[in-house]
């Protein structure tokens, strides 16, 4: 009966190993690392100065003076400085008489060709070890598609798993990190590729509809690649590890779904409409997306505190509506901050929202000042320069948030698994931000606009 006994033990004792074994197995191969990442410059011909985009204005025969006086005006109170970038057909001028694919493609193989030589250079990583690739494009979807022109130019594996993203808006760098995340746990030791970025050479506006003239002014070019991998022996290489991720998708509100659309004014001009709802769905977006994703960062009596100030301000006000009491101050728990840089408003929305200081929002107003709105690629600009300020320490927590069409609102939270302090994209200037004036070359030169009346 003793040995029996013992025997009994020792089975219990392995079973109990290999329990403990595959679990912790799996749950190294479920965590989701970023090894490094390449934000895409475009060369210096490229870029926007302020006679360069009144002379763009300019070239549109369809503008009348009112809607050449709204045109300057949302670019004065834009936050866009004079280097940033846009696409080549409409720097040459051949808007006029476009050739959408031919441009579309020509601008895409750019971005993507220039972006991914440097990251694979960069990391040492081949091509051959590329398990998953996943590219965001939003406004261009050709056929075989941009991902099929990656896996060729570079020559990965036939058995590589390629997913071609499109119609997701500014969120979509998010949502790719999230197919990238769910198929890591199901697939262990993976190397996932990820480029995310948008066409805006066939979706330049040259009409004069506002809601579609808005897109001209904000979006420029713009684009990223990172390295995602869920591979235990890749972490030392590793600079961040994703802790959370959180979708929120309002699609199902005619408003919301409506706010912002690709489409043809009346007269079959191509562009991209922002509505007046805009705001507002973002705002609903964003504090749902918040609602599941702040129980999962912030300790419980903090969380406690948020509920209480909540019931304190509706019974005063006598409303049966739920409250946050105010702000979100999400400090305790996140240091750093990669807002969207949709455009002045969205930033300053978003870090009133959250209860942020001028030091918090710097790295999106910088971004947006030198970079632009580049979609999907925009938080990737901001963590760069976060990055090259060496503001980043091992075990700080980062926050991204991106709002795209939809209505779509997605937030993740990274933790910083080593010191960071590479200038990337910013090398050439990062000592120049913050400038101690933050001189709006636009406001200087067509600041009239905002003192005439009949706008």
């Amino acid at each position: 009966m003793e040995i029996l006994a013992f025997l009994t033990l020792c089975l219990l004792i392995y079973s109990l190993r290999i329990i403990l074994t595959k679990t912790l197995n799996r749950y190294r191969h479920q965590q989701c690392y970023l090894i490094d990442y390449v934000c895409y410059k475009p060369s210096d011909d490229r870029k926007l100065p302020t006679e360069l985009c009144g002379e763009i204005s300019q070239r549109n025969k369809a503008l009348g003076l009112e809607e050449y006086k709204f045109l300057l005006k949302v670019i004065v109170n834009s936050g866009i400085g004079e280097s940033t970038y846009g696409p080549r057909n409409i720097i040459s001028g051949a808007d006029s008489s476009p050739d959408f694919c031919k441009e579309a493609i020509e601008e895409m193989d750019e971005c993507f060709n220039e972006t991914l030589d440097e990251l694979f250079k960069k990391t040492g990583i081949l091509p051959k070890e590329i398990d998953v690739l996943v590219v965001n494009v939003s406004m261009f979807s050709p056929a075989p598609s941009l991902a099929s022109r990656i896996v060729k130019r570079y020559g990965l594996r036939d058995d590589v798993a390629s997913y071609n993203l499109s119609g997701m808006g500014c969120s979509a760098s998010l949502i790719a990190i999230d197919v990238v995340n769910n198929l890591f746990k199901s697939r262990r030791r993976q190397l996932a590729l990820v480029m995310s970025s948008e066409s805006i050479a066939p979706n330049w506006y040259a009409g004069n509809k506002r809601s579609m003239m808005m897109g001209n002014c904000l979006f420029r070019s713009g684009g990223c690649g990172f390295f995602l991998t869920n591979d235990p022996n890749r972490r030392t290489q590793a600079k961040l590890r994703l802790n959370h991720l959180v979708r929120t998708h309002f699609g199902a509100d005619d408003e919301a779904f409506n706010c912002c659309t690709q489409q043809e004014d009346e007269l079959g001009r191509p562009g991209f409409y922002l509505g007046k709802e805009l705001p507002k769905a973002a705002t609903r977006a964003f504090i749902s997306n918040l609602r599941v994703l702040v129980p999962k960062v912030l300790p419980i009596h903090l969380i406690v505190s948020y509920v209480l100030k909540g019931l304190k301000s509706n019974w005063k006000k006598g409303s049966s509506r739920t409250s946050t009491g105010g702000s979100i101050v999400m400090k305790p728990a996140i240091k750093h901050y990669c807002l969207h840089t949709g455009g002045k408003a969205v930033i300053e929305g978003v870090g009133k929202g959250l209860g942020l200081t001028e030091s918090d929002i710097e790295p999106a107003r910088m971004t947006l000042h030198r970079f632009g709105n580049t979609s999907a690629s925009s938080v990737w600009y901001v963590l760069s320069y976060m990055e090259g300020k060496k503001r980043l320490k091992k075990g700080e927590k980062i926050f991204m948030v991106t709002f795209g069409a939809g209505f779509k609102c997605n937030s993740i939270v990274w933790s910083v698994e080593k010191d960071l302090d590479e200038p990337g994209v910013w090398g050439d200037c990062i000592d120049d931000y913050p400038p101690k004036i933050l001189i709006n070359p636009f406001l200087e030169k067509y600041g009239y606009v905002n003192d005439m009346v009949s706008l």
